[in-house]
């Protein structure tokens, strides 16, 4: 835990939070696609979260990929839900 500051943990673990909380908000308003869009870029952020936790340990680099296969994942899903609640606001 010694690679990130007191200060830089805060950000990380309040941005997951808020995002949590983003995911809900829109499930409990009914955009339902674009909450579930959201969930690939959490698992991005957990992954990163948790390589630092262990110090950004090599023996744990797959997790580095497996956060950028999610980032890109879930920038594609977003972008496509994005799109569609666009499309269905046009009609």
């Amino acid at each position: 835990m010694h690679s990130l500051s007191i200060g830089t943990w805060w950000i990380h673990v309040a941005s997951v939070i808020e995002w949590c909380l983003a995911i809900v908000l829109l499930e409990r308003r009914g955009f339902r696609g674009m909450a579930l869009a959201m969930l690939p870029a959490l698992v991005s952020a957990m992954a990163a979260c948790t390589w630092h936790l262990f110090d950004n340990s090599e023996d744990l680099r797959g997790l580095v990929v497996l956060q950028a296969g999610f980032t890109l994942l879930g920038n594609t899903a977003l972008a496509f839900a994005a799109w569609k609640l666009n499309q269905a606001q046009e009609v």
